[in-house]
Formats: C-alpha cells, structure tokens, sequence
C-alpha cells in the first residue's frame, strides 16, 4: 500500500523539470493549476518527502496556486531554478528540477560530493558548492527550504536514521553560517525509507546516499502574489 501512495504521488508531479522547462515556463504551468488540482499536487509530493509531516507540508505547498497567483509564483520560482542551474551546473552530482508545476525547486547532492562513508561532517569541497547554493538562497529570501537526508540500506535502521538526520543539519548548520535565516529551514532525516535507486547494486546505493533540498514560496511570496492577482 505505501508503494501505491508513492506511485500514486509520483503521477500527481506531472512535469518534473530537470534542467529544462519540458517546453513550458513555471509561470504558464502554475497558472495553470486550480485549486483542487493544485492541492493534490503539494499533497502528492509530501507523500514522497519526509512521511507525514512532509504530507502536511505538501498540501500546504499545492494549495496556493491557481491562475495569475500561480502563474506569479511560478515565474519567480523559474527565475530561481535558472540561477541556480548556473551556479550549480558545474558541479557533478548536483541536479536542480522545478516540482509542484513550476512552484516548487528541488535540489539534489550525492553524497559523495558532500560526505565520507558513514560521516556527516562537510568536505572541503562541498563547502565551495553549498556557498554558491546559499548566495542564491540569500538572493531569493522570500522562500522556505526544507533539507531531507536519505541513506542507502547498508546497515540498521539503527545506524541509518540518524546518519541521514545529522547529515540534512550539517546542510542547514553550514547555510546557516553563511546567511541564511535559520527561520526559513528545517532539517529531516528519512534514512533508507524513499530509495530511487535499486539498493541491490552499487549505483542504486550511490543514488539512494544524497541531501534533497526543496525551495518553496514563503507566505510573503504568496501573499504578495495574490495581491497582485486581484
């Protein structure tokens, strides 16, 4: 049955942009969302992000948007994705998409661009990385971020789960230092619970060991969007 809410969810992304519009801008696709649709679209990506509180997260993303608000959000939401496209395109293991129909970035990090085997302490690399992710946070202030960290299922539950917890708070510890509000963050981990990839086999593991970062629009953005809209 939870696989069926997780396939059930995925339907409900729709177009998941990775590095590309599929065609379309976010401000025409979030337009495009009613109501309805829209709440079943947040509702659907809380139910792959970090179980139930990130089922109430979701909902709470998907009922903003619909028409101009939408389409508002969404457009300022595609500027973002571009910017950080540039500043992380070069960085291999890294890959931005736009879900939630254009109101929604999600950013992902292998974790071997961020961590040793079985540390939660940031390379010296992966500070260079995160540094240009939070210049573009600081750029974008009117968002929420919210840092998932996942494991592969090598080891216990027991070891897993809070690996994956102290790995999303180094995340948020270091944007922390450099500039971003703590007020805008919150850290999950989820451990080996949402695999993409098959942890029979090296490369399924290696997907499953990442930080995923989802930036939303903050009740400022929305509430500003709305009063533009009327």
């Amino acid at each position: 049955m939870k696989q069926l809410s997780k396939l059930f969810a995925i339907a409900l992304l729709g177009c998941v942009v990775v590095f590309t519009s599929c065609g379309t801008s976010n401000a025409v696709r979030g337009g495009g969302i009613g109501a309805g649709a829209g709440a079943a679209v947040g509702a659907g990506i809380g139910a792959i992000i970090g179980g139930g509180q990130g089922a109430a997260w979701g909902a709470g993303i998907g009922a903003i948007a619909g028409g101009t608000a939408g389409a508002i959000i969404g457009n300022r939401m595609d500027q973002q994705a571009k910017e950080l496209e540039k500043e992380l395109g070069d960085v291999g293991g890294a890959q931005v998409e736009t879900v939630n129909d254009g109101q929604a970035i999600k950013v992902t990090f292998e974790s071997g661009i961020l961590f040793a085997t079985n540390s939660s302490t940031l390379n010296p690399a992966s500070q260079e990385v995160l540094s240009r992710f939070a210049t573009s946070l600081q750029n974008n202030p009117d968002t929420d971020v919210k840092i998932y960290g996942h494991t592969d299922s090598t080891g216990s539950d027991a070891i897993n789960n809070p690996l994956s917890q102290r790995r999303a708070e180094s995340v948020m510890n270091f944007l922390s230092t450099r500039g971003v509000t703590g007020a805008r963050m919150e850290s999950q981990g989820v451990g080996s619970t949402q695999p993409i990839g098959d942890n029979a086999t090296a490369t399924g593991r290696t997907l499953n060991r990442r930080v995923e970062i989802y930036i939303l629009p903050n009740a400022k953005m929305i509430r500003e969007a709305e009063q533009q809209a009327r």
